[in-house]
């Protein structure tokens, strides 16, 4: 009885990914199919006479979109680590005054839409002239990711081992020596689940792009895809192209980081 019902939920559980993964293996297919075949009733399942047009499209057109994205992600990635891991480790094992209502303005920093944000930032950076500027993109998708990062560090940290703590005191070293021999080793799961997250919600970013980098020179791939679309929009398999290959370099991470973010951030620190 146990192992039919083991059956029936693996079946169950493979169906409901299959639909789920869908979408995406129609936006793969879309772009190996020629745009004639596109209007074929019904569609085909499967691209019969596949062609690459959309794909020599893409690096003819969407790299340069790609490139900013990337310096982008990983800008946004190390400016919320140089916040994010000093002021959970504040928070997590220095206990300051205050520290529990800054993490509740953290908290409560996650509710607020993403629109207002960009609006309170096209204000400031119009005053400031850092519209349409790469680094006025790292800036603003940081404020969206340190909050979350905080609170992660935060969690990770309050688990680490006293001893460890007590054993850095002992040999001399400061709060900021522990930081760095002691705890961010320590918490290097941590620093991989927020970097990912991080570099995830930088990529995709749309409505930062859109409101703070409008008519700038160098653009994300979430607008290169978006005007994309307005100019191209006869030319689907170039579209689905450009969507496979920016969802490439994410695919990458999640496969190469999943096993950091679940474990423990301290799993072998300590030995009996």
């Amino acid at each position: 009885m146990k192992a039919e019902t083991s059956r029936w939920k693996t079946a169950l559980a493979l169906l409901l990914t299959a639909i789920m993964l869908f979408p995406v293996y129609w936006m793969v297919n879309s772009s190996l199919t020629r745009d004639a075949d596109m209007r074929r009733t019904p569609p085909r399942l499967f691209p019969t006479d596949p062609t690459f047009e959309g794909y020599r499209a893409v690096f003819d057109q969407q790299l340069p979109y790609l490139g900013t994205s990337l310096v982008i992600g990983l800008g946004t990635v190390v400016l919320t680590l140089m916040v994010a891991a000093p002021a959970g480790y504040s928070l997590a094992l220095l206990r300051p005054r205050g520290g529990s209502a800054l993490s509740f303005l953290l908290l409560s920093a996650q509710m607020i839409p993403g629109i207002i944000m960009a609006m309170g930032f096209y204000a400031i950076y119009l005053s400031l002239g850092f519209l349409n500027t790469v680094p006025g993109l790292i800036v603003a998708d940081s404020t969206l990711a340190v909050p979350f990062g905080v609170l992660i560090f935060t969690a990770f940290m309050s688990g680490i081992p006293r001893e460890l703590l007590q054993a850095a005191t002992v040999d001399g070293a400061g709060p900021v020596r522990t930081f760095w021999s002691i705890v961010l080793p320590v918490s290097r799961n941590a620093v991989v689940t927020v970097s990912l997250f991080t570099f995830l919600w930088s990529w995709s970013d749309f409505v930062f792009a859109s409101t703070l980098d409008g008519g700038g020179t160098h653009q994300p791939i979430t607008l290169g895809i978006y005007h994309y679309i307005g100019n191209n929009n006869q030319q689907w398999n170039a579209i689905m192209a450009t969507a496979v290959v920016a969802s490439i370099p994410t695919t990458l991470i999640l496969v190469a980081a999943q096993r950091y973010i679940a474990a423990g951030a301290t799993t072998g620190a300590v030995k009996d």
